[in-house]
């Protein structure tokens, strides 16, 4: 059977889950077969993720989807492997496509080499703020995923926060052409560069489990991420001027492998998928909590600088980002990039 007549089954199959949002789900491919009817055998599913158990995405995300799908008693066992445990990220993308990892939080950038459009919903200030982001994904995101899920053979459920992404850095950042003479980490992926020439940054690629080595040395004098992961990897420890740019909205896509679905009940599948929607209200505000209270004591430690939302250029760095975007991307990733931002409002 073709590829996408296989993902259009998928569909198909969600939206008799009638979730709140209404995504990919997936049923039996023609080379497996699927659970009898009231039958939820024993599975154990393994999830990954580069998160250390500190921050929000693991205690607010994956731990609660442990309890919450194990205490439906229907046969499955939840196995969380944080902290990078199963390898980085596209490492372990290749794994859930592989069928060898079950569920990963991965980030839209991390998942581009396989279906490249996706890395557009990471462009830095597509989108205004998070309500933005899951506005446009509760519109849009079931054909979006859809097509996703016909091109990789792994099922997006929904997206959890992560946190608007901002720099810590040894030197304010209040416009663009602050950022020039920093050397600032950025992952290693095409769009997060192209975020970094976007932004008028002099971007250095460093691993995530590198970089506080890095920061230490000199080899990079700043890094972009949420402030729950700037703080739970002890970035703060090293760089003490935190910047709230607000650049990107942080998002982990809950991704399922469809080899993995293909092993489950309906029922299973129905605990899996209803659980994964209704953590993302509580992830949120616990992620929301989470920054503000780290944010709180960095504005009251001594030696330390918080520039705050409201003195960044963010007019300026839009622009500019916008300027970048509609000359780097083409063809159906421009028109995506340019829907996004007319819904900007």
């Amino acid at each position: 059977m073709h590829r996408q007549s296989v993902g259009w089954r998928r569909t198909v199959a969600a939206l008799a889950l009638a979730l709140p949002v209404a995504l990919t789900a997936a049923c039996t491919t023609q080379n497996n077969t699927a659970p009898s009817a009231g039958e939820n055998p024993q599975l154990t599913i393994k999830i990954g993720s580069s998160q250390p158990e500190s921050q929000p995405n693991f205690y607010c995300g994956m731990k609660l989807l442990k309890e919450r799908v194990e205490g439906q008693n229907l046969n499955l066992t939840l196995d969380l492997f944080p902290n990078s445990q199963l390898g980085p990220d596209a490492e372990r993308f290749a794994g859930v496509q592989a069928g060898d990892i079950d569920i990963d939080l991965q980030g839209g950038s991390a998942m581009s080499t396989a279906f490249p459009k996706i890395g557009v919903l990471d462009a830095a200030y597509a989108f205004n703020d998070i309500d933005h982001f899951f506005k446009w994904v509760d519109s849009n995101g079931k054909d979006f995923f859809t097509e996703f899920n016909g091109a990789t053979d792994t099922t997006i459920v929904d997206a959890w926060y992560f946190g608007m992404r901002t720099f810590t850095a040894t030197a304010p950042i209040r416009k663009p052409e602050d950022l020039a003479s920093l050397k600032i980490r950025f992952p290693n992926t095409p769009q997060f560069l192209a975020n970094a020439k976007a932004l008028g940054a002099n971007a250095v690629s460093i691993a995530l489990e590198e970089l506080y080595l890095a920061l230490q040395q000199g080899v990079a004098q700043g890094q972009e991420n949420p402030v729950v992961a700037t703080h739970a990897q002890k970035f703060d420890e090293i760089l003490k001027v935190a910047s709230l740019t607000n650049h990107q909205v942080g998002t982990h896509y809950v991704v399922v492998s469809d080899k993995t679905l293909d092993k489950m009940s309906q029922p299973q599948k129905d605990a899996l998928f209803t659980a994964i929607h209704d953590i993302r209200a509580e992830n949120r505000t616990c992620v929301d909590d989470e920054t503000e209270k780290v944010l709180d004591g960095w504005r009251g430690e001594s030696g330390r600088t918080v520039v705050e939302i409201d003195q960044v250029d963010r007019a300026a760095f839009i622009a500019k980002a916008e300027a970048h975007f509609t000359s780097y991307y083409k063809g159906a990733d421009l028109e995506l990039y340019k829907s996004i931002r007319a819904t900007a409002g």
